[in-house]
């Protein structure tokens, strides 16, 4: 008899050769039964296919599935990825980090106890030179349940990328895709999609994915022309969430706020002879295509107290924007974590 793929891991694979095996080594040997590795070869021009063939020759008796391509980007690849998925659940790692080996068993049974579209663990931000642990996140939360239809405030608390968090196959099999999908910010713009067809989120304690930070990543210049192709992306997010549910608009102006007005202009505030320009760029992308992210019920003091929310650092960071207190704000902010070393997440 066959074996039930419970859960489909998905890891798009490019110029990573130094990490991969380690990468392989957590995902082959996961505790729990059942697990398909999906190998997204997105056209790597150093030795990765070599070694995803290597990992596919000694491990046989695994269900490694090895997708080789031309390269078109992270966001084809994992959408590629779905496609051939055959578990009950999906996940994403990336290939330069690992994983706990018991992490598809403990987001497994999380997400099968409470019947939860998505169940999310904490992880380990690790430099990747030194082994040092940065800190440790999404952790606090365990025992909670979202629901989406009540509280889809509460995803605000939660952080951006796909690879912490396990999916229903259903979930992801419907979601829609975007013709023309974001230069950076995709995992954001993802999580939104899916968020469109989810019911619940659950939460477990343990910190199980080790997300690994490259110090040649950290800053990086963000270029013109992938800021013009994710502002465009996620005006077709917003369009699709006007067709699918209006009432999670003010959910997305409360998304656009926190990634464009926040996360993405603290980014470009390390290019410091062009950040001028650019902020005042994403402002008026704000103020023009997400007007209400300065009136959202979800970044005001009242609905936080009433609703017993957690997004108070949000409320608090709405404040310092609108009364033009931004700029200021990001010369401390940046002194904290270049000079002291002291690194506060909104």
């Amino acid at each position: 008899m066959e074996e039930k793929i419970k859960v489909s891991i998905i890891v798009p694979v490019y110029k990573v050769e130094k990490y991969l095996r380690r990468s392989m080594d957590s995902l082959v040997n996961q505790t729990l039964d059942g697990v398909e590795i999906i190998c997204i070869h997105d056209g790597s021009p150093d030795n990765c296919l070599s070694i995803l063939r290597e990992y596919e020759e000694k491990y046989k008796d695994k269900h490694i599935v090895i997708i080789d391509k031309k390269n078109e980007g992270v966001w084809k690849g994992r959408f590629d990825g779905i496609k051939v998925a055959t578990g009950e659940y999906i996940a994403f790692t990336d290939s330069d980090d690992y994983i706990a080996l018991d992490y598809a068993e403990k987001l497994y049974h999380a997400a099968k106890e409470s019947n939860a579209d998505i169940s999310i663990c904490g992880f380990d931000r690790i430099d990747v030179d030194t082994g040092h642990k940065y800190s440790t996140e999404m952790t606090k939360h365990a025992g909670q349940i979202i629901d989406m239809e009540k509280n889809p405030e509460e995803v605000l608390s939660i952080n951006a990328a796909l690879w912490n968090k396990l999916y229903k196959a259903e979930v992801l099999k419907g979601i829609d895709n975007l013709p023309n999908p974001p230069r950076i910010l995709d995992d954001m713009m993802f999580l939104c999609l899916a968020y469109l067809r989810t019911k619940t989120i659950t939460f477990i304690a343990d910190s199980l994915y080790y997300y690994m930070v490259r110090q040649d990543s950290i800053i990086s210049t963000i270029k013109k022309e992938q800021i013009e192709s994710t502002q465009n992306a996620m005006l077709d997010v917003k369009k699709i969430y006007e067709e699918r549910n209006k009432n999670l608009l003010p959910l997305l102006d409360a998304m656009a706020f926190l990634h464009f007005g926040v996360s993405l202009t603290f980014r470009l505030s390390y290019d410091k002879k062009n950040f001028k320009e650019t902020y005042k760029t994403v402002q008026n992308y704000l103020n023009e295509h997400f007007p209400n992210w300065k009136n959202c019920k979800y970044l005001t003091l009242s609905y936080q107290i009433k609703h017993h929310s957690k997004n108070g650092k949000l409320v608090i960071m709405n404040k310092i924007y609108k009364l033009g207190l931004y700029k200021c704000f990001l010369s401390v902010y940046r002194f904290m974590i270049d000079k002291l070393k002291i690194d506060i997440k909104w």
